[in-house]
């Protein structure tokens, strides 16, 4: 017992620098739509983020919501259809997704607030918190939308009170549309526009690794231009390179840090942000 109770108190006294510096200190959390199933929301990662409230830090969450949109879309006739990694929007989809993401988004607040602290849900689509234009590329993506700006005045308003502010991606175009948006890019904008200390992508891979069936080949740090080489060699692929470009976008645009973690791996946030090894890929400048 003594053992085990000495233990615990070196594991705090390893957190205390850390939880120094980054005191009052703004961390976005993307906290990935394979990580936020339907079988209801993970605690353990609320818990940890409701530590980082209580040491002092400011939290902003931003999520998706992937398998449940999938599911209300084959659910409304429409089948799921992904290009380069990003999800084709119509119309009728805007609508299911901004009902998905809505429903994950109360999901989330009201255990925030079951587990003993202060949240308010938001969603893009209001006070210009995210404006958008349409996307362009080779193929037409329909209701896709790439971040213009970001108003984070109610955002700012809520962290100072010590509210814990979660945000789902839609935006709004100037001719008024609704438009889906990519959680990792706006969690990113969200980031740079706060001048966050770091960025964090929650998923469902333990990070950017070499060969990705052999987690011994885990990156623990890289820098953004090694990123860009990774993605030419093709080691960075399909559904990752939304998540890496977004953490290079991140720290090109004046965020600390980036990091890409597994939202499975018990207190991964804890481990990754308080104690000297880590556990994911940290991407800096």
């Amino acid at each position: 017992m003594m053992k085990e109770a000495i233990r615990k108190s070196e594991v705090l006294i390893e957190a205390l620098p850390y939880i120094k510096n980054f005191f009052e200190k703004v961390v976005v959390i993307k906290y990935g739509g394979a990580a936020v199933d339907e079988n209801g929301i993970e605690e353990g990662v609320l818990e940890d983020i409701i530590f980082m409230n209580y040491a002092g830090m400011r939290p902003i969450i931003v999520h998706g919501g992937g398998p449940l949109i999938s599911k209300m879309m084959k659910k409304a006739g429409i089948e799921p259809k992904f290009i380069n990694g990003r999800r084709y929007t119509d119309s009728q989809s805007v609508h299911i997704i901004d009902k998905a993401l809505g429903s994950i988004n109360k999901s989330i607040v009201s255990t925030l607030r079951k587990l003993g602290t202060k949240a308010f849900g938001l969603s893009g689509k209001e006070n210009s918190l995210i404006r958008v234009k349409k996307m362009k590329g080779e193929v037409d993506l329909g209701y896709v939308g790439e971040v213009t700006s970001v108003d984070t005045t109610v955002v700012k308003r809520l962290i100072e009170d010590n509210i814990i502010p979660v945000i789902y991606p839609l935006g709004v175009g100037r001719d008024g549309h609704i438009y889906n948006v990519n959680a990792d890019d706006v969690a990113s904008e969200i980031a740079i526009a706060l001048k966050a200390e770091k960025f964090v992508l929650l998923t469902n891979v333990n990070g950017i690794m070499k060969d990705k069936n052999d987690p011994s080949t885990l990156y623990n740090t890289l820098k953004a231009s090694e990123v860009d080489k990774l993605i030419k060699n093709k080691i960075i692929a399909s559904g990752m390179i939304p998540k890496a470009i977004s953490c290079v976008n991140a720290v090109k645009g004046g965020v600390k840090k980036a990091h890409i973690l597994n939202a499975g791996v018990p207190h991964a946030l804890l481990l990754e942000i308080f104690t000297d090894k880590g556990v994911g890929t940290e991407i800096v400048k």
